[in-house]
């Protein structure tokens, strides 16, 4: 798929409606931009993080939490 969208002076653009329906994107909805060495760039579709699951995850997360732990992966 082509599509062609002019930027305006404030660099805003409008995203075609049917490169919209391709990333299944709607107002309020988030992307991300990636762009390349040579110039390239791809936009894909930012899935919301669900704040409540994350959070319940984290609560599992505290046997990685010790001193060994802080210092095995200090360098990561």
């Amino acid at each position: 798929m082509r599509a062609i969208a002019k930027i305006t002076a404030k660099g805003q653009t409008t995203i075609p409606q049917d490169v919209r329906a391709a990333l299944h994107v709607a107002p309020g909805d988030l992307i991300a931009w990636e762009v390349r060495a040579d110039g390239t760039a791809t936009v894909r579709r930012v899935q919301p993080l669900d704040i409540d699951y994350l959070r319940a995850v984290e609560g599992t997360l505290s046997e990685w939490h010790s001193p060994a732990d802080e210092e095995a992966y200090r360098g990561l």
